[in-house]
């Protein structure tokens, strides 16, 4: 009895795993079959996280509208998804030049998104900006940029877009957002203001655009590393700041992310928190437990001024 369930335990294990292995397929399957033929509009496509939500939307049989700041890197990027894509199954993007941060332009440029296909399936508003230091060091010259970038520039392009979509009574807004959304960073101030701001503009656009059939979802993923970026050595036991901070360690891939986003697309979800469980329990924290929160974050602070003082 006791060799029959050592041997049956190797193939339960096996079982199990083609069952995942089954499962996941079949929900990749049908994520890109929900967005074949759509008109998908991806802002900053010429960025890590762009090019690789435009692979996979690509692959699905989107009708892809590219935005990009440099011209050249959208012609690189086109090269390269059709290149790999079979042609039968798929289509030939569209490239457009935008530069979110510059909110002047933003209007000309979504009736020139709007004139490739006619409509707009879904918009994902991938574009950022970041900036890291002091409140009192970052000018606000600087913090208007990264409103302008961060917050203005895709609620401008979702408002113009946004006719379109309710005229027709269907369609998909995507923002690729932040934990700092969530929770705010010391030496971080104006980033995540602007996307403190960004949450709180696409909540109350999801509950206004139900009546019109429109999804409004929010993907928010910790720090997003390169495709070369490794986590480095550290003592985290040493602070309880970096236990909870720590960056590169708890970052996602670029493809987890856009796999992600192609999933919430597919599902309509309207929040996801991509976050191991320690950043994750920050976000819990700060809700719950407010003075814990602002205790560790001070704490924080104190360390790291320390640690200059050392120095």
């Amino acid at each position: 009895m006791g060799i029959l369930a050592v041997l049956s335990l190797p193939l339960l294990l096996l079982g199990i795993s083609g069952i995942i292995y089954i499962y996941h397929s079949v929900r990749c399957l049908l994520s890109k079959s929900a967005v074949q033929n759509k008109v998908v509009v991806i802002t900053d496509a010429i960025s890590g996280l762009g090019k690789e939500c435009s692979r996979v939307f690509h692959t699905g049989g989107a009708r892809l509208v590219l935005c990009g700041r440099t011209w050249e890197k959208l012609e690189a990027l086109y090269d390269a998804l059709i290149s790999v894509a079979d042609p039968s199954t798929t289509y030939a993007p569209k490239l457009i030049l935008l530069d979110i941060s510059d909110i002047n332009c933003i209007q000309d440029v979504a009736k020139e998104i709007l004139n490739c296909y006619g409509c707009v399936d879904v918009l994902i508003n991938n574009a950022s900006m970041k900036v890291k230091g002091a409140v009192q060091s970052i000018s606000l010259e600087l913090d208007k940029k990264i409103m302008d970038a961060n917050y203005f520039g895709p609620i401008i392009l979702t408002k113009a877009i946004l006719p379109n979509m309710i005229s027709r009574r269907t369609g998909q807004i995507v923002l690729i957002n932040s934990i700092q959304g969530k929770v705010g960073i010391p030496f971080r101030a104006a980033y995540a203001a602007s996307k403190h701001a960004a949450v709180g503009f696409f909540d109350c656009l999801r509950a206004e655009m139900e009546e019109f059939n429109i999804s409004v979802s929010t993907v928010n993923p910790t720090f997003i590393c390169s495709y070369h970026c490794q986590p480095t050595p550290a003592n985290w036991e040493a602070s309880i700041w970096k236990f909870f901070f720590r960056k590169v360690a708890y970052g996602v891939h670029p493809v987890e992310v856009a796999e992600e986003v192609l999933r919430t697309v597919s599902s309509k979800k309207q929040e996801v928190l991509m976050a191991n469980p320690i950043p994750r329990a920050a976000v819990y924290i700060r809700t719950f437990f407010p003075e814990l929160f602002f205790a560790i974050v001070a704490s924080g602070i104190r360390e790291k001024l320390k640690a200059k003082e050392e120095n």
